[in-house]
């Protein structure tokens, strides 16, 4: 069918106001149903709803349209919604255009600007919806495993929630023990379950488990493949007899559990490093594992009569009062966990040992997540001294000039209006926050993204929460953001589904969004092949054409991202993107441009 003969549908949505409030809709409706090849114009108060996708869907199925074009808010909220109604029709899912008129127009604009921006953004919408083509989805067929990097909790829950769904799982870890930070707590807050319990459980079902593989004290050499088709070269340490054993993963998708580790204060950093009576509360909780309870709390055989407990150490930094790292970096995140983890071990010091008094020194409390405040309020009834200061006014720990106490800690204490004070201290405690483990190295062989927090970078904290733009690579857990345990838990969770949802059918279909060669016009200059922003995705391959070898651009589907970047460089014009040839940006441009629809 001819760019002419085309009939285009478009649904202009009010969104409840949102639109509606600051562009005058049904005027766009207007101005669209007068437009070249619109054969239907309609409005709904919420085109997401049922009976807007039944309009389409009524219109797609009786033939007054062919084409969708379907203005309301941005694409990704509602793009699925709106394919899944028209495939519904019996027809194609890929001849639907989106125009923005939410995000890009009510939300920045009012008045006749809106209006008028509205209409123009509709007729590049349907300019480009004449001229789609029914597309099929790349089918790839997908190896049903899945390879987790991390052997965490977040890593073995995520192996254990796959595996039970007949999915094969290789589970791999760079130290020797499976647990990661689990190995390092007492008792998890604010449950009070035993750490080492809650890991021994689920070390006997992953060790146990037979859809499960694990390798301890690895490393990941190379990754290559996508989605389905991934290959992963590790490499274990040097044994006895000083040889390293080389395996091969060939695995259907991969998950980042990676992890994370606690800041480590620099040098002098209240006293860190200078005083030994000054510690991080990772110290501390093996001290707490050892010693149950006595009337004083005993420290390398030294009674500890005062304890001072300072929080937000290494995280909520704030540059230009804080001390970068040599790398620059600032932690200005909230590390979340440390002030549960925190209170948690000043009510069990209290409660085993009171003989010993707390001043807990903080800037805030966050005690976030269910049964937490109650942590505070506990910590208040035993007796726990808490006292806030600012951030350009942190404590100070100096020697102490009186022989029964160690250091004097001095405060400038907001909750008394600033007053300052010296508490004289046996131990201070550092609560130091959540940093990720580096794999640098590992994001930049896989081209994942890592946020300015150095965490690695989801590609939307609500929508897809636990995908990497790399189709087929999640990630779970604290190498993602400071999560604790139960946050982490169900992070692997919520990775485990989709990536069991993924390769559960043993294939996978892609969104056909990607470049496609015409070889007619092909010369093999190379030049799209240095220009492709995917490793793999495009090469040139030698073909026989009656009887002469000729170099010929290739495209791997299933690796493309769609980018255009080929396209751009070609002479030819030999590259296309399917869903968004240039001629579609052309008429775009023009019907933006045109005098009939400019601004």
């Amino acid at each position: 069918m001819s760019e002419k003969n085309q009939k285009v549908g478009v649904y202009i949505c009010y969104c409840g106001g949102n639109i509606s409030d600051h562009v005058d809709v049904e005027e766009v409706r207007n101005r669209v149903e007068k437009m070249p090849g619109v054969a239907v114009a309609k409005t709904e108060m919420f085109m997401c709803s049922d009976p807007g996708q039944e309009m389409i869907i009524e219109d797609l199925k009786s033939g007054k349209i062919d084409r969708v074009v379907v203005a309301s808010c941005a694409p990704s909220l509602h793009e699925t919604t709106f394919r899944g109604a028209i495939k519904r029709a019996g027809s194609n899912p890929f001849i639907y255009e989106h125009a923005n008129i939410r995000e890009q127009v009510s939300w920045v604009h009012h008045g006749d600007t809106a209006t008028d921006k509205a209409a123009v953004l509709i007729a590049s919408a349907t300019a480009k919806a004449k001229l789609l083509k029914p597309l099929d989805p790349i089918r790839v067929e997908a190896k049903k495993h899945t390879t987790i990097i991390g052997g965490g909790i977040a890593g073995i829950k995520t192996a254990l929630d796959i595996a039970q769904t007949g999915i094969e799982v290789t589970l791999i870890e760079k130290s020797a023990i499976l647990g990661g930070q689990l190995n390092n707590l007492d008792r998890l807050a604010p449950s009070g379950e035993k750490a080492s319990e809650v890991l021994q459980e689920l070390l006997d079902q992953v060790v146990n488990h037979k859809s499960i593989t694990i390798h301890t004290d690895c490393k990941i050499q190379d990754v290559k493949g996508y989605v389905g088709n991934f290959s992963l070269d590790i490499v274990t340490k040097p044994d006895n007899n000083n040889i390293n054993k080389k395996l091969t993963i060939d695995t259907g998708a991969i998950v980042m559990a990676t992890g994370s580790v606690s800041y480590t204060p620099f040098d002098g950093e209240y006293g860190f490093g200078r005083h030994e009576q000054v510690i991080t509360l990772k110290d501390l909780i093996p001290i707490l594992k050892e010693k149950k309870s006595g009337s004083v709390l005993e420290v390398n055989g030294k009674t500890i009569k005062n304890m001072v407990m300072i929080h937000c150490v290494g995280s909520r930094q704030i540059p230009g009062i804080h001390q970068p790292k040599e790398n620059g970096q600032l932690n200005e995140y909230c590390s979340r966990t440390c002030c549960a983890a925190m209170l948690n071990a000043s009510n069990q010091i209290r409660e085993n040992f009171p003989g010993t008094g707390i001043y807990e020194m903080y800037r805030d409390i966050r005690t976030y997540g269910r049964g937490q405040e109650e942590l505070y309020s506990q910590a208040s009834k035993n007796k726990v001294v808490f006292m806030r200061y600012e951030a350009d006014a942190q404590p100070e720990i100096t020697p102490s000039s009186n022989t029964d106490y160690p250091l004097l800690v001095k405060i400038k204490d907001s909750l008394t209006f600033n007053e300052e004070m010296d508490v004289p201290a046996d131990l201070v405690v550092l609560a130091t926050g959540i940093e990720p483990e580096d794999v640098s190295g590992l994001a930049s062989m896989m081209k994942l993204p890592i946020g300015t927090d150095k965490f690695l970078l989801e590609v939307h904290p609500k929508l897809r929460p636990v995908e990497f733009p790399i189709t087929g690579v999640f990630l779970a857990g604290t190498c993602q953001a400071p999560m604790d345990v139960g946050e982490a838990a169900n992070a692997a969770g919520a990775a485990a589904v989709k990536a069991s949802a993924l390769l559960s059918k043993g294939y996978i279909e892609l969104d056909p969004f990607v470049a496609q060669v015409d070889m007619d016009k092909c010369q093999g200059h190379g030049a799209c092949v240095a220009a492709c922003l995917k490793e793999g995705a495009l090469e040139l391959t030698e073909v026989n054409i009656e009887g002469k070898i000729h170099k010929k651009a290739r495209v791997t589907a299933a690796m493309c991202l769609g980018c255009g970047a080929c396209a751009a460089v070609c002479p030819e014009k030999a590259i296309d993107i399917n869903g968004w040839a240039l001629k579609q940006y052309e008429d775009m441009v023009d019907a933006i441009v045109s005098d009939g629809f400019a601004v």
